[in-house]
């Protein structure tokens, strides 16, 4: 059975594609789909002009047309980046500055683990015993830095 069959032209076809990209896009919001949809409805309009297009041509455009569309959306959102409310939303490292954790395993040498949450992160920072309480003051790539709860608040 071809599209023909039901009674749907390629361009028809290839808009309802966009259509159903773009309904996916709004249920599942990605910001890359929308993309894709805007060249499947780039190539139903090209098709209503160009009726015969082979289907390689038909896949030519849509993959053009999906490189062409990305390619503007990077520039725009580049230049109009999307502002956060919160701008240290995706930064888990930089939001647990200030917040007092405790040591589960030794900070020895200047190295140990501390728990955040119900995990535990790599610390580095004076020595302390088990179950110590230290304050996060910096971010080291992965790694805590901290400090002794009773200096850091000496420094306020």
């Amino acid at each position: 059975m071809t599209p023909g069959d039901l009674g749907l032209s390629p361009a028809g076809l290839w808009l309802i594609v966009a259509l159903a990209l773009g309904l996916a896009e709004l249920m599942l919001p990605g910001v890359f789909l929308v993309f894709v949809a805007l060249a499947a409805a780039i190539t139903g309009a090209v098709l209503l002009a160009v009726p015969d297009l082979p289907l390689v041509g038909q896949l030519a455009s849509v993959a053009l047309w999906s490189g062409v569309a990305v390619a503007v959306g990077r520039r725009w959102y580049g230049d109009h980046p999307v502002a956060s409310e919160d701008a240290l939303l995706n930064d888990r490292g930089a939001r647990l500055i200030g917040e007092v954790v405790t040591v589960t395993t030794a900070i020895e040498h200047g190295r140990g683990r501390v728990r955040v949450g119900d995990g535990t992160w790599p610390a580095r920072g004076p020595d302390a015993a088990i179950g110590a309480r230290v304050c996060v003051v910096a971010v080291d790539g992965a790694t805590l830095v901290v400090e002794d709860v009773a200096s850091e608040t000496e420094d306020h």
